[in-house]
């Protein structure tokens, strides 16, 4: 169910878990362990604060590490912070928030020089300058890489070893669960479940005035993507359920080129990174001809969401449910050093680009939406801050320019470091500020681990690269049986209190916010294409849609002008 309000939303909403069992207190704590949670842990410390970073699993097993095509910035000879902003903007169909770019692509340079200070190393050419490339939205080479397509594997090792080297305190495979929030609303840190590793175990709690989100994504919430295990949307989850506005969930890109590994295929994909296309490599239909060729005016290069619509429709209209990409005039050196990791996964899987072309389709990669943030990462409950995917800064609009994610994620992890360090949050004498407890809440019913392929293939299906009222509706209507099986008289149906469980019931929300805005939103705009509504309508729907989370569970969906992004938000806490 949804409506929609102008009222403020106070949500007292908690995942059924136990009460924590052990605590600790911190300054901030930082929820992820990718390129924003890791920079944002590092400038806190650096800031003198006492920071703790939780992560699902290992360190370095989030997104980060997933990234092949590398770090965009103005580096190259000849281009500038400019360039890169129009860029972005046309890539981002007339929604993002300018203001938002202009931080990311002014501040892009010197985050990216810091990243290397701190040890990661790029890809250079013979005369020691990095080595840079060019990806789809992109009229400049501007794409730093690491490993020929390792980049984030590179960034990940080289802030893992800083974290561990700065010993900063980690608590490694933990499930956030949920915000603790003081009387007054404020953030209080989060409780959190350890499983069954180190030195905690069971449900706890971490004390801090300042919490900062950096999850990831929630491609988990449909049967194929690229996105690993752990993305499957809780910190957006914690974030509704804490009372946090969410915009522009409906914008998910799907990365027009993934490895089609069969119809049937579920879970996370391996992905052939843009950066193939931008050396070079076609897309060609079965008969070998290409077909981006007219269709925009960097063919191959267009924008993510353009590309992807167009293997679609060529998908349709022959009947198939791949194309092809075909780099094949590389030449096996050329895969060798500059794609290996990309070169292996095709040939583990009976495909060798170098003698043949590699079939590709369409695939859930990238949440441009997420918490709402003003330009510091702070949301509308003081003390949250979000950054990465989980965050939507208002830098990607409709659809992300390709290789801006990590961008997006170092630069805003420091400027939320630099506002925590001057907002109040460091005292005197070092000990760490208690937490009050806010009061107990109400636990919304956990879904059973079974339901969790229900919901990503009704996902896939309804909500998926094509959508459509009728289909949109469809999958509102799956959603919400699912829910009301879940939360009805018979209590057998309602699950333990588990990781599984917890997992699966926030997929559920985060699918649930997103029907809703994609349903709302009666138009195709960047990376979301309505069949029946196929036009882009700006006088009607230049404008971000704002979902909120009621006390009842009932959604409230609300259009907002684009003037009015990034949002207002509370100020941060302060000391008294």
């Amino acid at each position: 169910m949804t409506r929609t309000t102008d009222g403020p939303a106070r949500t007292g909403i908690r995942l059924d878990a136990p009460a924590p069992g052990w605590a600790i207190d911190a300054d901030v704590v930082v929820v992820g362990s990718g390129v924003a949670g890791l920079t944002a842990a590092l400038r806190c410390t650096a800031a003198g604060l006492t920071t703790v970073v939780v992560t699902k699993a290992r360190l370095d097993d989030g997104s980060t590490r997933w990234a092949q095509g590398g770090i965009a910035a103005a580096l190259g000879e000849g281009d500038t912070p400019q360039q890169h902003l129009d860029d972005t903007l046309v890539a981002g169909a007339g929604l993002c928030d300018e203001s938002a770019v202009r931080a990311l692509v002014t501040e892009g340079p010197d985050a990216v020089r810091r990243l290397i200070a701190t040890g990661a190393h790029f890809d250079t050419d013979d005369s020691g300058a990095i080595s840079l490339t060019r990806e789809g939205g992109h009229h400049r080479r501007r794409i730093a890489h690491a490993g020929g397509d390792a980049t984030g594997a590179e960034i990940s090792r080289a802030l893992v070893e800083a974290v561990r080297e700065q010993a900063v305190r980690t608590i490694e495979n933990a499930l956030v669960l949920d915000l603790l929030r003081d009387e007054d609303g404020r953030t209080a840190g989060i409780t959190l479940h350890v499983m069954g590793e180190g030195q905690h175990d069971g449900v706890g709690a971490v004390h801090a005035p300042a919490v900062v989100l950096a999850t990831g994504g929630m491609g988990q919430v449909f049967s194929a993507t690229t996105n690993p295990a752990v993305s499957t949307g809780d910190g957006v989850a914690l974030a509704l359920r804490a009372g946090a506005e969410i915009s522009d969930l409906e914008f998910v890109q799907f990365h027009p080129t993934v490895l089609f590994l069969g119809a049937d295929s579920e879970g996370q994909q391996p992905l052939v990174s843009e950066a193939v296309r931008g050396e070079g490599a076609h897309l060609v239909d079965a008969s070998g001809t290409r077909f981006m060729l007219g269709q925009h005016e960097l063919a191959e290069l267009a924008p993510r969401d353009i590309v992807a619509k167009a293997i679609t429709r060529q998908m349709q209209a022959h009947g198939t449910e791949h194309m092809y990409l075909d780099a094949r005039h590389f030449g096996a050196e050329m895969w060798e050093q500059r794609f290996p990791t990309i070169l292996a996964a095709c040939r583990s899987h009976g495909i060798d680009p170098v003698t043949e072309p590699i079939p590709v389709a369409p695939a859930a990669h990238y949440a441009s939406g997420g918490v709402r943030t003003d330009l510091h990462g702070r949301t509308t409950v003081p003390g949250l801050y979000a950054c990465g995917e989980v965050a939507c800064t208002g830098v990607h609009g409709a659809n992300r320019l390709a290789s801006n994610s990590l961008l997006e994620g170092l630069v805003f992890a420091e400027r939320i470091a630099a506002d925590i360090a001057t907002g109040g949050h460091a005292r005197e004498g070092g000990a760490p500020r208690a937490a009050e407890t806010p009061e107990d809440a109400p636990t919304c019913p956990l879904l059973v681990p079974e339901a969790r392929i229900q919901i990503q293939r009704t996902m896939t299906g309804g909500a998926g690269v094509l959508r459509s009222a009728d289909s949109l509706a469809a999958a509102a209507a799956r959603l919400e049986a699912i829910r009301a099986d879940a939360d009805g008289p018979d209590e057998r149906k309602a699950a333990e209190p588990g990781v599984d469980a917890w997992e699966t019931t926030n997929l559920l929300l985060v699918a649930r916010v997103l029907v809703a805005a994609a349903a709302a939103r009666e138009e195709t705009r960047g990376c979301h294409w309505r069949e029946d509504r196929p036009d882009r309508d700006d006088a009607d729907w230049r404008r971000h849609l704002v979902v909120r989370v009621t006390p009842d569970r009932t959604l409230d969906v609300r259009r907002t002008d684009s003037a009015d992004f990034p949002p207002t938000v509370a100020d941060a806490p302060r000391e008294p």
